[in-house]
């Protein structure tokens, strides 16, 4: 089972709001996941982004594979390098 941190798309049309989860890669996008780590909203200016550093951290560091988007969240936090 291959476990990835990716964005589970949320609020309404033409506003979207993003949680930042960690779930089986052959899950839908807004399907069953594991854990809730944190939050990103682009809408702000600038953007909001709370991401919990120690579950991230755990998560990585037991493989869970971050996306693209994924990862750039976790640089501009400061989590990752």
């Amino acid at each position: 089972m291959a476990v990835k941190m990716r964005l589970r798309r949320m609020g309404a049309k033409k506003a979207p709001f993003y949680r930042v989860v960690v779930a089986d890669e052959r899950s839908p996008r807004d399907g069953r996941f594991i854990d809730e780590i944190g939050y990103y909203n682009p809408l702000t200016n600038p953007a909001d982004i709370k991401i919990d550093a120690e579950k991230a951290e755990k998560w990585l560091s037991n493989g869970a594979q971050p996306t693209e988007t994924v990862k750039s969240l976790l640089k501009k936090s400061g989590i990752v390098k």
